[in-house]
């Protein structure tokens, strides 16, 4: 069952369900799904003198990723063929019961932006921010604003509550994450790291 507004609301009422900041429950609080809003944090992917990624090497992620921080009233103009990890400007916890998929915004997607090339879930459990895969797919730069609604969230009642949820006690390598986070994918068990 995908929750709607008045559902919504409840669960953040009885806050089993957490978004927050939520500056604007009328404006954010859709008919089934919160909008979230854009931080200031970025991971830009830069041009490495290397020949390729390999995945179970955390320190060539490091060396081909660079922070960025927009400050004030500035904006992050995306070009076109970028990719680039940003955050929601929200923190989240999803409780046991519940999965959340992560959505673009049509608007956002009718001028070529799209919030996530695979990443679109939030696991029963996840508590933290929400790091975003954009992409401007289109011919012309654009500029994206801190604080503008970037993306939003939808969410799926589970028949039953997941047993084993993301988490510490599962090693779940994401969680309590704030502003973008690269890829640890070197933590994956079949890379020879803990995470099962």
């Amino acid at each position: 069952m995908i929750l709607s507004d008045t559902d919504i609301l409840r669960r953040l009422e009885a806050g089993d369900l957490v978004i927050e900041p939520l500056d604007d429950i009328d404006l954010q609080v859709q008919p089934a799904s919160v909008d979230l809003r854009l931080g200031r944090e970025f991971l830009e992917f830069q041009h490495a003198n290397i020949p390729c990624i390999h995945p179970d090497s955390e320190q060539e992620t490091e060396e081909y990723t660079e922070r960025v921080t927009v400050d004030g009233d500035d904006e992050y103009i995306l070009h076109p063929g970028d990719f680039v990890l940003g955050t929601t400007r929200e923190r989240v916890e999803i409780p046991a019961d519940l999965l959340a998929h992560v959505e673009g915004r049509s608007s956002l997607g009718r001028l070529a932006i799209v919030v996530h090339a695979t990443a679109g879930l939030c696991d029963p459990g996840y508590q933290g921010q929400i790091t975003l895969e954009l992409s401007n797919l289109g011919t012309a730069p654009v500029a994206l604003s801190p604080g503008m609604r970037i993306s939003q969230l939808t969410f799926t009642e589970l028949k039953t509550e997941a047993e084993r949820p993301y988490g510490e006690e599962r090693g779940s390598k994401y969680q309590g994450q704030e502003g973008p986070q690269a890829s640890k994918i070197e933590s994956d068990h079949e890379f020879g790291g803990d995470q099962k």
